[in-house]
Protein backbone atom coordinates (compact mmCIF):
# COMPACT_ATOMS: atom_id res chain seq x y z
CA UNK A 1 0.00 0.00 0.00
CA UNK A 2 1.50 3.30 -1.34
CA UNK A 3 1.07 6.14 1.67
CA UNK A 4 -0.75 9.81 0.73
CA UNK A 5 0.91 12.60 2.54
CA UNK A 6 -1.58 15.16 3.84
CA UNK A 7 -1.30 18.91 4.68
CA UNK A 8 -3.74 19.23 7.18
CA UNK A 9 -2.67 18.33 10.39
CA UNK A 10 -4.72 16.96 13.13
CA UNK A 11 -6.20 18.50 15.53
CA UNK A 12 -4.56 19.90 18.70
CA UNK A 13 -6.04 19.45 22.06
CA UNK A 14 -7.38 16.92 24.71
CA UNK A 15 -10.73 17.28 25.85
CA UNK A 16 -13.08 15.52 24.20
CA UNK A 17 -15.65 18.54 24.04
CA UNK A 18 -13.10 20.45 22.56
CA UNK A 19 -11.90 18.18 19.57
CA UNK A 20 -15.82 17.79 18.82
CA UNK A 21 -16.61 21.02 18.10
CA UNK A 22 -13.44 20.86 15.71
CA UNK A 23 -14.86 18.35 13.92
CA UNK A 24 -18.15 19.56 13.71
CA UNK A 25 -17.55 22.34 12.39
CA UNK A 26 -15.37 20.76 9.51
CA UNK A 27 -18.29 18.03 9.09
CA UNK A 28 -21.06 21.24 8.33
CA UNK A 29 -18.60 22.37 6.33
CA UNK A 30 -18.81 19.41 4.37
CA UNK A 31 -22.29 18.86 4.92
CA UNK A 32 -23.47 22.32 3.72
CA UNK A 33 -22.46 21.55 0.31
CA UNK A 34 -25.20 19.58 -0.57
CA UNK A 35 -28.86 19.72 0.36
CA UNK A 36 -29.33 16.12 1.17
CA UNK A 37 -26.71 13.28 2.31
CA UNK A 38 -23.26 14.68 3.02
CA UNK A 39 -20.78 13.52 0.85
CA UNK A 40 -16.99 13.85 -0.63
CA UNK A 41 -16.17 13.19 -4.43
CA UNK A 42 -13.04 10.53 -4.23
CA UNK A 43 -10.35 11.11 -6.48
CA UNK A 44 -9.59 7.46 -6.82
CA UNK A 45 -12.45 6.66 -7.26
CA UNK A 46 -13.01 8.98 -10.19
CA UNK A 47 -14.97 11.18 -9.06
CA UNK A 48 -17.72 9.40 -7.47
CA UNK A 49 -19.53 9.98 -4.30
CA UNK A 50 -18.27 8.85 -0.71
CA UNK A 51 -21.46 9.21 1.35
CA UNK A 52 -21.18 9.94 5.15
CA UNK A 53 -23.99 8.47 6.56
CA UNK A 54 -22.09 5.16 8.57
CA UNK A 55 -19.54 7.72 10.11
CA UNK A 56 -21.42 9.04 13.11
CA UNK A 57 -22.94 5.73 13.88
CA UNK A 58 -19.84 3.49 14.00
CA UNK A 59 -18.15 6.56 15.80
CA UNK A 60 -20.66 6.46 18.82
CA UNK A 61 -20.43 3.01 19.22
CA UNK A 62 -17.10 3.33 20.75
CA UNK A 63 -15.68 4.26 23.88
CA UNK A 64 -15.30 8.24 24.31
CA UNK A 65 -11.53 7.86 24.45
CA UNK A 66 -11.16 5.73 21.30
CA UNK A 67 -13.61 8.41 19.73
CA UNK A 68 -11.31 11.08 20.48
CA UNK A 69 -8.18 9.43 18.77
CA UNK A 70 -10.48 8.99 15.71
CA UNK A 71 -11.70 12.30 15.54
CA UNK A 72 -8.53 14.13 15.72
CA UNK A 73 -7.61 12.68 12.15
CA UNK A 74 -11.02 13.81 10.45
CA UNK A 75 -10.08 16.36 8.78
CA UNK A 76 -6.46 14.43 7.23
CA UNK A 77 -9.28 11.88 6.53
CA UNK A 78 -11.51 14.37 4.76
CA UNK A 79 -7.71 15.26 2.37
CA UNK A 80 -7.11 12.00 2.02
CA UNK A 81 -10.13 11.15 0.52
CA UNK A 82 -10.61 13.81 -2.06
CA UNK A 83 -7.33 13.96 -3.21
CA UNK A 84 -5.25 10.29 -3.04
CA UNK A 85 -5.08 8.36 -6.12
CA UNK A 86 -3.11 5.63 -4.32
CA UNK A 87 -4.58 1.73 -4.60
CA UNK A 88 -5.95 1.15 -1.30
CA UNK A 89 -5.65 -2.49 0.13
CA UNK A 90 -9.45 -3.70 -0.57
CA UNK A 91 -11.06 -6.82 0.85
CA UNK A 92 -14.49 -8.59 1.11
CA UNK A 93 -16.65 -7.77 4.48
CA UNK A 94 -15.96 -11.16 6.42
CA UNK A 95 -19.58 -10.09 7.96
CA UNK A 96 -21.54 -9.15 4.10
CA UNK A 97 -20.53 -10.83 1.32
CA UNK A 98 -21.24 -7.89 -0.64
CA UNK A 99 -19.56 -5.51 0.55
CA UNK A 100 -15.92 -4.07 0.17
CA UNK A 101 -14.35 -2.81 2.77
CA UNK A 102 -11.47 -0.80 0.77
CA UNK A 103 -7.94 0.88 3.74
CA UNK A 104 -6.78 3.73 2.49
CA UNK A 105 -3.32 5.10 4.48
CA UNK A 106 -1.76 8.25 5.28
CA UNK A 107 0.66 9.97 7.31
CA UNK A 108 0.33 13.56 8.72
CA UNK A 109 2.75 16.38 8.57
CA UNK A 110 4.03 15.03 11.90
CA UNK A 111 4.49 11.90 10.60
CA UNK A 112 1.68 10.32 12.02
CA UNK A 113 0.19 7.12 10.53
CA UNK A 114 -3.31 6.71 9.78
CA UNK A 115 -5.46 4.77 8.26
CA UNK A 116 -9.55 5.43 6.48
CA UNK A 117 -11.83 2.63 5.84
CA UNK A 118 -14.55 2.69 2.95
CA UNK A 119 -17.26 0.32 2.97
CA UNK A 120 -18.52 -0.57 -0.72
CA UNK A 121 -21.66 -2.10 -1.83
CA UNK A 122 -21.20 -4.58 -4.94
CA UNK A 123 -24.34 -3.89 -6.26
CA UNK A 124 -25.29 -0.76 -5.97
CA UNK A 125 -21.68 0.53 -6.27
CA UNK A 126 -22.52 2.85 -3.05
CA UNK A 127 -19.51 3.66 -1.08
CA UNK A 128 -19.79 4.75 2.90
CA UNK A 129 -17.14 6.79 4.78
CA UNK A 130 -16.75 3.97 7.73
CA UNK A 131 -13.94 5.14 10.14
CA UNK A 132 -10.42 7.30 10.42
CA UNK A 133 -8.20 5.27 13.09
CA UNK A 134 -4.44 5.83 13.54
CA UNK A 135 -2.48 3.21 14.14
CA UNK A 136 -2.07 1.58 16.96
Amino acid sequence: MIIYKTKTNKFCGTSYKEIIKKARIIYHSVEKRSKRSAYLRSSYFKKEKVFFSLFWGHLNQKPKKERLRRLKFLACAIELIENSNYKPTSKSNPNQKREILHRFGGITPSRELFYVQIKENIKTKRKDFMSVFPEE
